[in-house]
């Protein structure tokens, strides 16, 4: 029988699974099954950028939130989701570098299935993962298709860099849309403006981005120059997770090469008519930082809607939710009522029509994607036979 580098396909080979994917077999090696395995060169490579120089957990971003949940008596290993892929998981250790089956703690629970970043409790003897820890911190977003299941983007991040850049792409409504998530997720948002070395007054584009949130953090930089995005080093420390939210053409993928040390990413040139990119990042795995930390750039990130992100809306739009408390009704709805405090705020210049705007809307989207299928159908349906109703006794009154 030959060694197979998932070992979870084939019963008889757990042994296997726990080799270090450096040792995997050749291409060609297979379970029982036929099917084919990773190829032993890329799990080296895998070893090699992801592990290089772990001297214990805090390395990669374990903390006391993780050992508080641990017994005394714990034996079995802990290890991160470094990579995820359709039908197996790339996990770390100290000492450990494994493929392993998908996780989930419970099949009923979108949220209850490991994604990449999560900390797992590792059952040597079957190979497999025993238990997800607890998390600090959660992306997540509403999955494609009728079923409107929750796909998990990210977990255990620290830090959302929030990249736009000092020309034609900077955009307010975009910042707040990733200062939500980040207010949602409980992670610490930065703005990050690349470009900076582009234009002629980077500092009016930092005050535009610092006004959307008291004591956010704004950093303008050039993203190819390492002198530039030191200011940067802070949140990149060991034991730190970084992940990246950002439009096309914004100079995310040639941020992360700066930070990285190494072309981890392909770049693409953006269009010149406005200033915008295709997107080159495809994978959804973590990369080691210069100064120690991890960082996470996925597709995911990019696509994340607003969903189930209420307490995020009333954090970033603290100065507009305080306004509406004090509404002489409580179900006063800031169009036209009297005792309205957010219409005498636009009257009194205290509070931007644009604001407001760029709030509704948000609210609007944050409802409609929050909604359940069954709600969704429900409401549809109260809609046709409302208009049913209209339509036969507009029918009624013709024929008479």
């Amino acid at each position: 029988m030959s060694l197979c580098p998932i070992g979870w396909r084939n019963p008889d080979s757990a042994l296997a699974a726990l080799l270090p994917l450096s040792v995997q077999p050749e291409p060609g090696s297979c379970s029982s099954s036929g099917r084919p395995f990773v190829r032993a060169h890329k799990a080296q490579m895998l070893a090699d950028t992801m592990t290089s120089q772990i001297l214990d957990l805090t390395d990669l971003g374990w903390s006391n939130h993780f050992a508080r949940q641990l017994d005394p008596e714990e034996s079995r290993p802990s290890v991160r989701v470094m990579a995820v892929h359709r039908d197996r998981l790339l996990v770390t250790g100290v000492g450990l570098d494994l493929a392993i089956p998908p996780f989930t703690a419970d099949t009923e629970d979108d949220e209850a299935a490991a994604a990449v970043g999560d900390w797992l409790l590792l059952d040597a003897a079957l190979a497999r993962a025993a238990r997800l820890l607890a998390r600090r911190s959660l992306f997540k977003r509403r999955a494609a298709g009728t079923a409107r299941r929750l796909q998990l983007i990210a977990a255990n991040v620290d830090t959302l860099f929030i990249v736009s850049s000092c020309n034609q792409d900077f955009n307010i409504a975009r910042l707040e849309r990733y200062l939500v998530l980040a207010e949602e997720a409980q992670v610490t948002p930065v703005v990050v403006l690349t470009k900076a070395d582009l234009t002629d007054r980077p500092e009016d584009f930092v005050r535009d981005a610092a006004r959307l949130l008291p004591g956010l953090l704004v950093e303008a930089v050039n993203a190819l120059d390492q002198e530039s995005t030191a200011c940067l080093k802070p949140w990149c420390k060991r034991g730190q997770t970084v992940a990246f939210v950002g439009s096309s053409g914004v100079g995310k993928s040639t941020l992360v090469n700066t930070l990285t040390g190494a072309a981890h990413i392909e770049t693409q040139a953006i269009r010149a008519d406005d200033d915008r990119g295709r997107h080159t990042t495809t994978g959804r795995s973590l990369h080691r930082l210069r100064e120690g930390g991890w960082l996470l750039d996925t597709p995911g990130m990019r696509e994340l809607q607003l969903t189930d992100v209420s307490s995020g809306l009333d954090g970033v739009f603290a100065d507009i939710v305080a306004l509406a408390e004090t509404c002489r009704f409580n179900d006063c709805r800031h169009e036209n009522e009297p005792g309205c405090a957010i219409l005498a705020a636009l009257t009194q210049g205290r509070l931007e029509a644009e604001r407001l705007r760029r709030w509704r809307k948000l609210l609007a989207e944050e409802a409609y994607n929050s909604e359940s299928l069954a709600e969704r159908r429900a409401r549809d349906r109260s809609f046709g036979k409302m208009v049913k109703s209209v339509m036969k006794e507009k029918n009624r009154r013709h024929e008479s």
